[in-house]
């Protein structure tokens, strides 16, 4: 059994994915992030960083891991599965899992804290996260004209970087014209697994809608980057 520690953003969303395409026991735990319950002792002792998602896997003597990426790591090896047992297929699939953690991961966080969650608009700033997002999506667009997938077959790295470009709206970008990105994203959702993970746990508002709910959550989020603590809650 897996104990996830987690919340509704898209580092969270990675291992709860993982998880139901690998069809591990697991217990998610949602932590109240705008509560700063991430930054409790009994947390702390998780992940030092005080970030979600983190697990414990008890069959391993509560053997704890943090940081999405490495979770996402440590999930395929320990079950081979959704990464290939060769060097050169491994490295494809850890390539393309650095490609979001250092890029897309980051360059969307910032476009999220200045388009939506500053209240003083950045014009400058804006520009630059939005635009390095869009570069980045190109990236994408391109290896998947000749690709199904980011890295042979469907892996950890198509779970990483889905969870956070299917968001694309919320940061305000848009995937209009990149056509090969769209039939990847809508290939993704399609399976009954991510349906699954991305709903664990449900988030409170529909990123894409601009009522009351989102409203808040994204005052609530401002309020947590002014005290250092990104909305985005992950690693």
């Amino acid at each position: 059994m897996i104990d996830l520690y987690t919340a509704a953003t898209p580092n969270g969303h990675k291992i709860s994915i993982a998880l139901e395409e690998l069809a591990l026991p697991y217990t998610a735990h949602t932590l109240n992030l705008s509560q700063g319950e991430q930054k409790q002792p009994w947390f702390l002792a998780i992940n030092p960083n005080g970030r979600i998602p983190a697990i414990v896997d008890r069959a391993e003597g509560d053997f704890a891991v943090f940081e999405s990426g490495a979770i996402l790591l440590y999930l395929a090896e320990k079950t081979g599965r959704l990464m290939p047992q060769d060097a050169q297929g491994r490295s494809r699939v850890v390539q393309w899992l650095m490609f979001q953690m250092g890029g897309i991961g980051p360059m969307m966080g910032q476009a999220n804290v200045f388009f939506r969650y500053v209240p003083e608009k950045i014009q400058p700033a804006i520009d630059r996260y939005q635009g390095e997002c869009r570069r980045l999506f190109r990236v994408l667009d391109s290896h998947l004209r000749e690709h199904e997938f980011l890295a042979g077959d469907y892996s950890i790295a198509d779970i990483a970087n889905w969870a956070w470009v299917r968001t694309h709206r919320w940061s305000g970008v848009d995937v209009d014209d990149l056509p090969h990105l769209q039939r990847w994203l809508g290939r993704i959702r399609a399976r009954p697994a991510v349906q699954k993970g991305i709903n664990t746990p449900p988030s409170a508002i529909d990123r894409d809608a601009g009522d009351d709910r989102a409203r808040q959550f994204a005052e609530e989020a401002r309020q947590m980057v002014e005290m250092g603590q990104s909305r985005q809650g992950g690693a």
